[in-house]
């Protein structure tokens, strides 16, 4: 199947994000996004605040007072910047530890220790019908990102500047996530009837997988070559530094 393009105004992924890791990048404990699943009226956020020991309520506005500013550069990044994604769904089947993707050879690593005792050595390859079967299987490439002129504003407010990045961090993320959810329901549509509330999306009770390069299943960042000549990621404004890190 041919690539997809797509793409999304902020306020059509902000609520996909996982508020959990925007606060761990500002050095927060996890316990303290659950402030982005408050309701927004002061008598809310007070019983949210009182919720916390006493030694952890400054902590705790501090991370009410973060969470304001960052809805409300939300607010100000929404109308003037998009995010958006490549998708393309690949016949595939695995041949050993390497996946043929549409006349591409993935070569992936398989583990190197046993998560469990006297378990297998997985690899990705083993999830995907290998090639002597003759039964093609179904393989899903993406690529997503954020419009690159936001990297750019507030050149002379460093906070400001810090909380758009760690914003567009998660808006990618996000995005990944609206993606994923329209390929299972739609584009592939091998669960059209899914319906997970966002705590779901966040916790995987999805059904399927959605590997990233750089992660432990996927170790080997050169692989991202090979997905780039895939989905030609520099039309969405993506480009590769000679490791492969995007």
């Amino acid at each position: 199947m041919r690539k997809q393009l797509f793409t999304y105004a902020i306020h059509e992924v902000a609520g996909y994000i996982n508020w959990i890791y925007f606060f761990h990048a500002w050095g927060f404990p996890p316990r303290f996004a659950s402030i982005a699943d408050v309701h927004g009226c002061d008598s809310c956020r007070a019983l949210w605040l009182a919720s916390f020991p006493e030694e952890e309520r400054l902590q705790a506005s501090e991370a009410m007072q973060l969470f304001k500013e960052a809805s409300r550069m939300l607010a100000h990044l929404d109308g003037d910047f998009r995010t958006k994604a490549l998708c393309r769904l690949c016949e595939a089947n695995s041949d050993g530890d390497d996946l043929l993707l549409d006349g591409f050879r993935l070569p992936l690593l398989r583990q190197q220790m046993s998560v469990n005792s006297g378990g297998p050595f997985l690899c990705l390859s083993d999830f995907v019908r290998p090639f002597s079967l003759g039964v093609k299987d179904c393989v899903g490439v993406f690529a997503t990102t954020v419009d690159g002129r936001m990297e750019t504003l507030f050149p002379d407010d460093s906070y400001r500047r810090l909380l758009v990045q760690t914003l567009a961090d998660r808006l990618a993320e996000a995005t990944a996530e609206v993606l994923h959810e329209y390929v299972r329901r739609s584009m592939w549509g091998y669960a059209p009837d899914e319906r997970l509330t966002v705590a779901q999306l966040h916790r995987e009770e999805f059904q399927g997988i959605r590997p990233a390069v750089g992660y432990p299943s996927l170790p080997d960042q050169s692989v991202n070559f090979l997905l780039d000549e895939m989905l030609q990621m520099t039309d969405i404004g993506l480009h590769l530094t000679e490791n492969g890190a995007m």
